[in-house]
């Protein structure tokens, strides 16, 4: 008989592999997520569980939901089955993430001004 795992296994599994999906190591997230680096390690030991304020932060730093994190959800994206764009940006580590916000936002500014004129 196979057992369903805890909400705490499924926590320590999703963080780690929503970390490793976006490239990065646990200091990385830890600083996006404006927590100490061995906080997040504990969490993805299973040694600590996050307060509802950390799960917020690390859902935020990692671009993901907070029930993908939770074991809600299978689907880590909260838009990508609907917009081809947020499918590639998907794919993109988290340097390659910061940089095509960057220049969405750029572009999102443009086409502001453009519409004003």
């Amino acid at each position: 008989m196979n057992e369903e795992p805890s909400p705490s296994d499924i926590f320590r599994q999703r963080l780690r592999e929503a970390r490793e999906m976006r490239g990065y190591k646990q200091e990385q997230l830890a600083e996006r997520a404006k927590m100490p680096a061995t906080t997040v390690a504990h969490f993805e030991a299973g040694t600590r569980k996050p307060s509802f304020d950390s799960l917020r932060k690390l859902a935020i730093a990692l671009e993901i939901t907070t029930d993908y994190l939770l074991g809600r959800v299978d689907d880590p994206e909260l838009a990508e089955a609907g917009d081809p764009l947020f499918r590639d940006v998907a794919k993109l580590s988290g340097n390659d993430r910061e940089i095509a916000k960057d220049f969405l936002k750029m572009l999102a500014e443009r086409s502001k001004k453009d519409k004003g004129s």
